[in-house]
């Protein structure tokens, strides 16, 4: 089974604020749609991750760094559609179903610039990886998870490169979204079993919040 971001496992994980710096994503040759902000060591695992695609393929990060009120908006918008679409559901319920797609914003790897939402490219565009990156669970029949079956083998096989190369690199997987990365967060250290997260919240100019 899954393990939430809302699950107790992850929660109780301590940030140890490293003071790390953002970097823009543009130093490390990353391809990206915008300017994207991440922790450094972020930056450079994604570098390096690139490196490892086949000739032709990149990695492409549509986004980086999400500032924290970004993340409450998305947070109560989701939320607010599954108390619609689920009508008298409880607060945990409710709380525990956003999470699949919408970090608790205490827990938000995106707010620490520690995760990225990212897909392949190739020559011709974006490769086909099953949804859209942001589909919800409910919207693409929860094909938006990774292991998801009810995709083409074309999209399995994308998504397995994308795993291996952005796994050797040291990034780990929110299973519920195939686009969803991160390293230094909580949920990277409950699956690399390191006893606390490496960041907290940050602002764009990398003050800890």
């Amino acid at each position: 089974m899954t393990v939430l971001l809302s699950d107790d496992r992850i929660t109780s994980i301590p940030a140890i604020e490293s003071g790390e710096p953002l970097v823009d994503l543009f130093t490390r040759d990353v391809l990206t749609t915008g300017r994207q902000l991440v922790r450094e060591s972020v930056a450079d695992r994604l570098a390096v991750a690139d490196t490892f695609l086949p000739v032709g393929i990149r990695l492409q990060v549509v986004e980086g760094l999400r500032p924290v009120e970004s993340q409450q908006e998305i947070w109560d918008g989701y939320r607010a559609e599954l108390e619609r679409l689920h009508p008298g559901i409880s607060d945990h319920d409710a709380h525990v179903l956003a999470s699949r797609f919408v970090s608790p914003i205490e827990v938000a790897p995106h707010v620490a610039g520690a995760a990225v939402d990212l897909t392949l490219i190739g020559a011709h565009g974006p490769l086909d990886l099953g949804t859209p990156i942001d589909a919800t669970p409910e919207q693409s029949s929860g094909a938006c998870f990774f292991a998801a079956t009810n995709i083409s083998r074309e999209a399995r096989t994308n998504r397995s490169l994308l795993a291996d190369v952005l796994s050797a690199a040291g990034l780990v997987n929110y299973p519920t979204e195939w686009w969803h990365w991160s390293y230094g967060d909580r949920y990277w250290a409950y699956l690399e079993n390191h006893p606390t997260a490496l960041y907290g919240p940050v602002d764009v100019f990398g003050v800890v919040r």
